[in-house]
């Protein structure tokens, strides 16, 4: 499949529980890689499914499993009617991320559900998916994945942070991309304001109106992985160990947690990108009251971009990273996710 034009649905589902991702997008190769995005959509998840996907650590390799079949059915389902609500007739394959269920590189084992050949056979469509757990066997971190799109598709930014439920950056060094989660973003705020109802704080405004605890802000920035160098990533079950704990032993009010939380990412962030030009993506970035409190840390210029980019520009990659895949070139970087070697990674499915 060696050409110059693919036609690719990526589909990519985060740790934020947004939805599913599907950008259906033209990806080129002339001199340089350039992209189109032709039809984009996000399928919020139906509350049986947030809640099943918020509980999968929870779960036994039975239950993992079954639960991995019903989810690819579902993904699938998904997919099919994006398919034909965009009358899609043109398209090489699908580049699929599949769903975080377990992240723990250290103890080599990553897991993503969805990424299997009954998601080729129900979609009847050739399906990359898996690009993760190559990686953690070669000693990776098995994350971050973006920043080989970073590299090819926005080069001319010093920066490339991405705020969905954990926030990391990418950016070029001494001739190498490095890229490191810097620390968790949405999942912890969406986590908090789901107790109010709500599934995301809209534009920052309840964190705005809260009063940073001096206390936990010290204690949240005085974590011990933030002391760490990169290659560095991290997942829910630090959060869940390390942050939610933290947070809840000092007992505030939600206004109050949101806007201490959100002022240490900030200041998490603003460590890791001092200057240059900084573009900001994720859904993060609607969240002005964060995007605020960003720029007072930094003096780097801040670029967000169209709707389109800032949301689907995760699903985007991993559809370059499926078309290099089909190339067998490199995909996975090892200067990024600390991997014996840069590899080409991901695993093909034919109906």
């Amino acid at each position: 499949m060696i050409k110059s034009s693919y036609y690719v649905l990526g589909v990519m589902s985060g740790t934020s529980l947004d939805g599913i991702d599907l950008a259906y997008v033209n990806i080129t190769l002339h001199e340089k890689w350039q992209y189109e995005f032709l039809h984009c959509e996000t399928i919020p998840y139906p509350e049986l499914w947030f809640k099943k996907l918020k509980n999968l650590l929870g779960l036994s390799k039975a239950e993992l499993k079954e639960t991995d079949s019903y989810y690819t059915q579902y993904l699938a389902t998904t997919i099919n009617t994006f398919i034909s609500k965009h009358q899609i007739t043109n398209l090489d394959f699908i580049s699929s991320h599949g769903h975080t269920a377990l992240h723990e590189p250290k103890k080599g084992v990553t897991v993503q559900i969805g990424n299997n050949q009954k998601l080729a056979d129900l979609t009847k469509q050739i399906v990359v998916c898996d690009f993760r757990a190559q990686d953690v066997k070669l000693g990776g971190q098995g994350a971050p994945l973006v920043p080989m799109g970073d590299k090819l598709l926005f080069s001319k930014y010093t920066y490339c942070l991405n705020l969905g439920g954990f926030a990391n950056v990418s950016s070029q060094k001494n001739g190498k991309r490095i890229a490191y989660d810097i620390c968790p973003a949405n999942i912890v705020l969406n986590h908090y304001v789901a107790n109010l109802g709500l599934d995301f704080d809209d534009c920052g405004n309840i964190a705005a109106s809260g009063e940073v605890n001096s206390l936990l802000l010290n204690e949240l920035n005085n974590l011990e992985f933030y002391k760490k160098t990169n290659p560095k990533s991290l997942g829910l079950e630090w959060v869940k160990e390390h942050i939610i704990p933290c947070i809840d032993s000092y007992q505030l009010t939600i206004p109050d947690i949101l806007r201490t939380f959100a002022v240490h990412v900030a200041e998490q962030i603003g460590v890791q990108i001092p200057n240059g030009k900084t573009l900001i993506t994720g859904g993060g970035a609607y969240n002005l009251f964060l995007i605020k409190e960003i720029k007072k840390q930094t003096l780097s210029k801040i670029t967000i971009p169209d709707s389109e980019l800032v949301d689907f520009k995760e699903a985007l990659v991993f559809s370059l990273l499926g078309v290099l895949r089909v190339r067998k070139e490199t995909n996975i970087l090892s200067s990024v996710t600390g991997a014996k070697k840069n590899h080409c990674s991901g695993i093909m499915f034919h109906p």
